[in-house]
C-alpha cells in the first residue's frame, strides 16, 4: 500500500518541494525562487524569513496540485546547502539573515584561527580543513561585527535544521552540517581544541542526529500555514549535495554527481573514509559508507550574474549564441565569491582573460560555462590522486538542462555524464528519508526504484585536445593571477577598514 511524504530542498537560488508517493513516485512538485543578498564584497546571505514562506507556500501548492489528502501525508523531511549558519535565540527565532556556505567574510578569522590551531592535524580531526565555510570563523566574526547578535544566540543551526524546527521539531544539527562545520570531530565528538580557539560555548551546539530520525512533529501553527495535519512526523533530512547524490544513484564506489546548482558540487561514493585537505568529508545516507566531495563557490550564481550584467537574456538564448563558438578562446577563472574547494582562498577574484575586440557576449558566456567544468575537472585530478576516480557519472540540478553545457563537461572531463531524468535534486532524497523514517519504504536501496537516466553525453574527441590545452591554460593563469587577487583582496578589506 502506498504512502506520501513530503521532501523539501532550502537551496541557494531556490526552494524546491516534492509530494512523494512509495509506489509512483513523485506526484507534484513546486518550486520557489531565493534572493541572494551579498551586501559587502564576499558576503552571501540569504532570508530565513523568505524560506519559511516559500516552504509554506510550495507544500499548500502540492496539496493542491495532487489532490492528496493532508492527512495521507505521513512525513515531512528537509535537505538544504551546508553549512549555512542561522543563529537563534531561545525560543528558536533567527536573529539575523542565514550565512551561506559560500560567504567568505571571516577570512581574517580564518587566518587567526589556523594560527591558534596550528600543529593540530584539522583534516585527520574533523574531516575538513579550516576554510571559509568552517563554522567557527563565522561565529568568531559575529563576536566582533555583530556582538549583539552573538550574545544573543543560543544556538547555531543549518538551513534545513532550522526550517524544520520552523514547523515543530526540536533544535538539531543533521550529521553532515556537523562534519561539515568542523566543530565536530569525524566520529561526531565535540571538536574542543577547535571551539576553545575559537572562544565559542559548546552549549551553543545543537544535538546531532542521523537523516532519518524523528526529530518532532508538526505544531499546530505550521499546521494552520502549510494546509497539513498537526503531528505530521517531522524528519531529519540531509545536506543537499549528500541527497541529491543519494537520489540520483550514487551508491557504489566509484559512483560520481556532478550537481550544477547555484554552487558547483561533486561528490564520489567511497566505501572507506577518505581525508584530505583539499576535499570535503560526508557521510553517506546508509550507515558505514561516505561521500567525498568538493564544493566550488559559483556555479549557477555565476550564470545568473552573467545574465544579469547582460540584461537578462534568457540563458537558452544565450546557449544558442555560444554553441557557435569556437572551444575557449576567451577564459575565465571563476572565482567571483573567492573559491572553496580545491583551492580554498577567499580571496581570489574572477577573471576573464584573452579577450579581444571582436569577442561578443557569447564568447564570456562559453567562458563561465567552461571554467566551472574546469573547476570539476581539478577536482576529478584531486580524486584521481588519491585513489577514488570517478567512474559512473551523472549529471543533475538547473544547469543540466542546458545541452550546451552537458556536452562541455563532457569534453573537458573526458567522461560520458549520463543525466537523471527529470531530477528534482536533494528534495526527492529528502522524501525518500522522510518515508524509510517512519517506515513506509524498508530499506536505504528502494531509492534505485525512482531514479532513471537518459542516453549518456558522450566526449566529442574532436574537441578534447583543444580543452586539454584550454585546461593547462586555466591552471597557468590562475596560479599568474592569483598574487593580484590577494592584493586586491586586501586593498578592498583596507578601504572598508576606514
Amino acid at each position: 500500500m502506498s504512502a506520501h511524504t513530503i521532501g523539501v530542498d532550502i537551496g541557494t537560488t531556490g526552494t524546491k518541494t516534492v509530494l512523494f508517493d512509495t509506489e509512483r513516485g513523485i506526484v507534484a512538485q513546486a518550486a520557489r525562487a531565493t534572493t541572494l543578498h551579498s551586501p559587502d564584497a564576499g558576503f552571501a546571505e540569504a532570508d530565513t524569513g523568505q524560506w519559511h514562506r516559500n516552504v509554506v507556500d510550495s507544500i499548500r501548492e502540492v496539496l493542491t496540485t495532487s489532490e492528496i489528502a493532508a492527512s495521507d501525508v505521513r512525513a515531512v523531511a528537509v535537505s538544504g546547502m551546508v553549512p549555512a549558519v542561522v543563529p537563534i535565540d531561545g525560543q528558536g527565532q533567527p536573529l539575523r539573515r542565514a550565512i551561506l556556505q559560500n560567504d567568505a567574510r571571516a577570512h581574517r578569522e580564518v587566518s587567526e584561527l589556523a594560527l591558534a590551531l596550528n600543529g593540530l592535524d584539522l583534516v585527520t580531526m574533523t574531516g575538513s580543513a579550516l576554510t571559509q565555510q568552517s563554522v567557527a570563523p563565522t561565529t568568531a566574526w559575529l563576536r566582533t561585527h555583530e556582538p549583539e547578535v552573538y550574545d544573543r544566540t543560543a544556538h547555531y543551526v543549518g538551513s534545513y535544521d532550522w526550517v524544520l524546527t520552523a514547523l515543530g521539531a526540536d533544535v538539531h544539527v543533521e550529521q553532515n552540517w556537523a562534519l561539515e562545520s568542523g566543530l565536530f570531530t569525524i566520529d561526531g565528538d565535540i571538536a574542543t581544541a577547535v571551539l576553545a580557539a575559537a572562544g565559542l560555548d559548546p552549549g551553543t551546539l545543537a544535538p546531532v542526529h542521523r537523516p532519518g530520525a524523528q526529530v518532532g512533529e508538526l505544531n499546530r501553527a505550521a499546521a494552520d500555514s502549510t494546509g497539513l495535519t498537526e503531528g505530521t512526523a517531522l524528519i531529519v533530512g540531509g545536506a543537499d549535495h549528500v541527497l541529491s547524490a543519494f537520489a540520483a544513484g550514487v551508491n557504489a564506489p566509484g559512483d560520481s554527481l556532478v550537481k550544477l546548482g547555484g554552487a558547483g558540487d561533486i561528490l564520489v561514493a567511497s566505501d572507506t573514509r577518505v581525508v584530505d585537505e583539499r576535499l570535503y568529508l560526508d557521510a553517506h545516507p546508509v550507515p558505514g559508507h561516505w561521500l567525498p566531495n568538493g564544493c566550488m563557490a559559483t556555479s549557477g550564481s555565476l550564470i545568473r550574474w552573467f545574465q544579469s550584467l547582460v540584461g537578462g537574456v534568457e540563458l537558452a538564448e544565450l546557449d544558442d549564441e555560444a554553441a557557435t563558438c569556437p572551444p575557449a578562446e576567451v577564459l575565465c577563472l571563476p572565482y567571483f565569491l573567492g573559491e572553496k574547494s580545491p583551492l580554498h582562498d577567499p580571496d581570489l577574484r574572477g577573471v576573464f582573460a584573452g579577450m579581444h575586440l571582436g569577442h561578443t557576449r557569447a564568447d564570456l558566456y562559453r567562458s563561465v560555462l567552461e571554467a566551472i567544468a574546469f573547476g570539476f575537472r581539478h577536482h576529478v585530478d584531486v580524486f584521481t590522486d588519491i585513489g577514488i576516480p570517478p567512474r559512473r557519472v551523472m549529471i543533475t540540478n538547473g544547469g543540466s538542462k542546458s545541452t550546451l553545457w552537458k556536452q562541455i563537461h563532457a569534453d573537458v572531463l573526458g567522461i560520458e555524464m549520463s543525466p537523471v531524468r527529470g531530477h528534482p535534486g536533494a528534495s526527492l532524497g529528502a522524501a525518500v528519508i522522510a518515508a524509510i523514517g517512519v517506515g513506509a519504504l524498508d530499506d536505504w536501496s528502494d531509492v534505485a526504484r525512482f531514479v532513471a537516466l537518459d542516453a549518456p553525453v558522450v566526449p566529442d574527441p574532436t574537441r578534447r585536445t583543444a580543452y586539454d590545452e584550454a585546461y593547462q591554460n586555466w591552471r597557468d593563469l590562475g596560479s599568474a593571477v592569483a598574487p593580484t587577487s590577494h592584493a586586491m583582496a586586501r586593498s578592498t578589506r583596507e578601504g572598508s577598514d576606514k
